[in-house]
Order: C-alpha cells, then structure tokens, then sequence
C-alpha cells in the first residue's frame, strides 16, 4: 500500500497523509456504491485497502465542504465535496482517481476495473 500512497502523493503534489486519507475515501466510496463483487476482488488485490478505508471514514470529509458532501447523500458529487474537504482541488482529485484506477488495473486486472468502473454511477467520467 505505501507504493500506492507514495504513487498518489508524488502525482498529486500532495503528502503522504493526505494520499493516504484520499485514497481511503475513494476505495470506502468504491465499497458502498461500486459493484460488490468486482469491488471485493480489486480490495483483496490491495493489501491494506480496508485499513485505509477505515482510517478514511473515521475522520469524516471535513469542513463545509464534508457537510455539503453529506448533504449531497453520497454518490460521485458527495464524494468530490468530501475530498475538497479534505484539501483536494479537482485536479488532485483528478490525478488521485487515476492512479488509484491505474494501480487497481495493474494489480486486480483490466477486467476488474473496468467492471467497478462501469457498474460505479459517475465514475466513468472522471478516470
């Protein structure tokens, strides 16, 4: 797991805890609204991912921006709203999704993420 923090943070420009709590909330968002099945093998393909998702949703999205995600009720948007609580701007969000996506390939397989990415509602526009 630390590969995929240092990967995010060096992508992003951002530090480590910040990778690693973005990271969590993503994989947590990918938990609750993604396909169940293809979500599970991507996260046993990920040692460490549920501790992050854990860690992630322990903290809550922060801020204004963490209300108006939750009273956005989750979903992509919601999810935004908690990153840039967070202290994301879209275009970390951006490269955080990317890589997390590319790492999810190169680990869980193209066909594991490509059904998450195509089964997750709004997820396909932004990697």
């Amino acid at each position: 797991m630390e590969d995929l923090i240092n990967r995010v943070a060096a992508a992003a420009g951002i530090d480590s805890a910040l990778a690693s709590k973005a990271i969590g909330m993503i994989l947590g968002f990918l938990q609750k609204e993604g396909p169940s099945e293809p979500v599970q093998q991507m996260l046993a393909a990920l040692p460490g991912s549920t501790a992050l998702i854990e860690q992630a949703s322990g903290g809550g999205g922060g801020g204004l921006m963490g209300m108006v995600g939750g009273l956005m009720g989750g979903g992509i948007m919601g999810l935004g709203a908690n990153l840039m609580g967070a202290g994301l701007d879209m275009g970390q969000i951006s490269s955080v999704g990317k890589e997390l996506i590319a790492f999810g390939r190169e680990h869980a397989g193209e066909d594991v993420m490509g059904q998450i990415v195509g089964g997750t509602p709004g997820l396909s526009q932004f990697v």
